[in-house]
């Protein structure tokens, strides 16, 4: 028992853990602020359209029910049209912001590589030590010009 409490301990004061929480925080702050576009922008730019207030109460199918007591059913096409372009817009930000951390990585990683060149690597070797006596050759040689023995 103990050792899965400081299992984790380590799991949850990890980093990852950390960032996770902080980008589900950040994530509810841009979903406000997507909606507030929806609703203070996007509406009112459909609203200058002849004959549509906005998304939600415009395009809808009312249905009216059996009895008169019973209030009448709505089915609201233009609320899910707005919730989809609400989806679109916040993939498109999520998307260029992504695009935007990954040309940022590319930079550094290509400014680490010029600033820390790696030593290159040795080319293939071109030569072999004969095995009898012990003199260079070449290495696609099949018999050692200097003792004559065979090579494998």
């Amino acid at each position: 028992m103990k050792k899965f409490i400081e299992e984790f301990k380590e799991f949850a004061f990890k980093g990852n853990m950390i960032d996770m929480a902080i980008g589900v925080l950040i994530a509810g702050a841009f979903t406000t602020l997507v909606n507030a576009f929806m609703t203070n922008i996007v509406n009112p730019l459909i609203g200058l359209i002849p004959g549509v207030d906005s998304l939600d109460d415009s395009l809808k199918i009312v249905i009216p029910t059996a009895s008169a007591d019973s209030p009448q059913v709505a089915i609201k096409f233009g609320a899910f049209i707005g919730a989809i372009l609400t989806f679109l817009i916040f993939a498109l930000i999520v998307f260029l912001v992504l695009k935007a951390i990954n040309h940022a990585r590319k930079l550094q990683d290509n400014l680490k590589a010029k600033l820390n060149p790696k030593e290159e690597e040795e080319p293939a070797p071109t030569t072999k030590i004969c095995p009898r006596c012990r003199s260079e050759i070449d290495i696609e040689a099949t018999r050692c010009p200097f003792c004559t023995s065979e090579l494998e």
